[in-house]
């Protein structure tokens, strides 16, 4: 049968049972939005904890000192000799030390900031970093190198990204404080002074105060705290009298996301622990969405099984009452596989239409959640621009499965269309 003689029986069947197949692709239609809908959801919300609240580079291996060193050869301490090892070991492209600073500090502020007026104290947690680790969140550019400048100068001080978002988001609208970008804040001063604390016993030693002053944010920076060369935690550090030969940690960047799991290994073979609190906090979040998405997903398809159902039971109806049409038909020379094409045709462009109306149904209603989430729901933290995320292979694949779904419910109808009996069925 050729092309334009089979699309013309398509048209003039598909005409004539209009109300049959309206309600085959509303079916098709149903299961394949609620599909795309739900899983462009999970992908949306599943990219927001990624790449803003627990955001992860699956290069970085972040090595730790043991929580309970058992004295063994090479396990221990995170010294010099230790991070030479660590940046030996296969696959590492390089290593950036990280420091706490290992005495209390506090700031108080009592002036304007941005336009309104703040008098706080607050403890302040520090922690130095190799400039490379951070270098390319620095703004200000006097800074850029992100070294010690020495007693006596303002320190460069990095604060989190996500922190920034929590006060925007949290603190200051309570508090009826100004929001603020990380722009705004490079070039922000603030007082330090180390060895003492409000709550907790300092060292006994003197102590000192020394001004801060914002260079940018980053992603990398201590959540919450200050991030500050590591070179001025050593000499804090050596001020105080504390251990400023050992490092708190270590970062490790791997020259390829594969070599990861063998670093890991040999990590910890050298007695030391991986820090994959963030790692595993993003997993078990993205793994709690995929579970709720894949029930939704699933529930989804279920309903397109029920519209193949369907479709199987609108095409029987549809043959049953085309017995003799279809009879003439194979008494003119129609072929087996001519009538199963018929059939099989019809269910393909009732399901491409309905898939198709699924996923662009599927499209606007996601429109109408953003819109109305931007509009209704309250600024709160991480709050991303869209919900959703639609890649191309998420509607492409959403309008297939309506194609399969209605041919995978055409083909017994179409099987039984093609084994009828022209002489019994012309002879009544």
């Amino acid at each position: 049968m050729r092309l334009d003689a089979l699309s013309r029986l398509v048209r003039l069947s598909l005409a004539r049972e209009r109300r049959g197949a309206f309600f085959s692709a509303f079916g098709v239609a149903m299961g394949v939005g609620a599909l795309v809908f739900f899983v462009g959801l999970g992908l949306g919300v599943g990219q927001v904890i990624r790449e803003r609240i627990f955001p992860t580079d699956s290069r970085l291996v972040d090595v730790v000192p043991p929580s309970v060193s058992l004295g063994l050869l090479g396990g221990g301490k995170l010294d010099t000799g230790a991070v030479e090892r660590l940046r030996a070991l296969p696959g590492v492209e390089t290593a950036y030390r990280k420091m706490n600073v290992r005495v209390p500090a506090v700031t108080r502020y009592d002036g304007t900031f941005f336009g309104s007026r703040l008098r706080m104290g607050l403890e302040v947690l520090a922690v130095g970093v190799d400039p490379g680790l951070v270098q390319k969140d620095v703004g200000l550019p006097e800074a850029k190198d992100f070294k010690d400048p020495g007693e006596g100068k303002a320190i460069p001080a990095l604060i989190s990204t996500r922190l920034l978002e929590l006060y925007n988001k949290t603190f200051a609208p309570a508090r009826k404080l100004p929001q603020l970008s990380a722009e705004m804040l490079i070039g922000f001063g603030f007082p330090v002074e180390f060895n003492r604390s409000y709550v907790a016993a300092t060292s006994g030693g003197p102590s000192s105060t020394q001004q801060a002053q914002v260079v940018g944010a980053s992603d990398r920076a201590m959540l919450a705290g200050i991030t500050i060369p590591l070179d001025t935690a050593v000499r804090i550090n050596r001020a105080a009298g504390a251990d400023a030969d050992s490092y708190t940690g270590v970062t490790l960047v791997a020259a390829d996301p594969s070599y990861v799991p063998a670093l890991v290994a040999a990590v910890r073979g050298m007695g030391f622990e991986i820090d994959d609190q963030e790692r595993r906090l993003a997993e078990n979040a993205g793994a709690a969405v995929a579970l709720t998405t894949s029930a939704l997903a699933l529930l989804s398809i279920l309903i397109c099984v029920l519209a193949a159902v369907n479709i199987t039971h609108a095409m029987s109806a549809s043959v049953r009452a085309r017995a003799k049409e279809i009879g003439v038909m194979q008494a003119v020379g129609a072929s087996r596989a001519d009538i199963r094409s018929i059939v099989l045709a019809e269910a393909s462009v009732v399901g491409l239409l309905g898939g198709a109306a699924g996923t662009s149904a599927a499209l606007l209603l996601a429109f109408a959640v953003d819109r109305f989430a931007a509009g209704y729901l309250p600024d709160f933290p991480f709050k991303p621009d869209s919900f959703f995320s639609f890649p191309v292979t998420v509607l492409l694949g959403g309008v297939l499965l309506g194609l399969v779904a209605a041919l995978a419910g055409a083909w017994f109808p179409s099987s039984r269309a093609a084994a009828t009996d022209p002489a019994r069925t012309l002879a009544g």
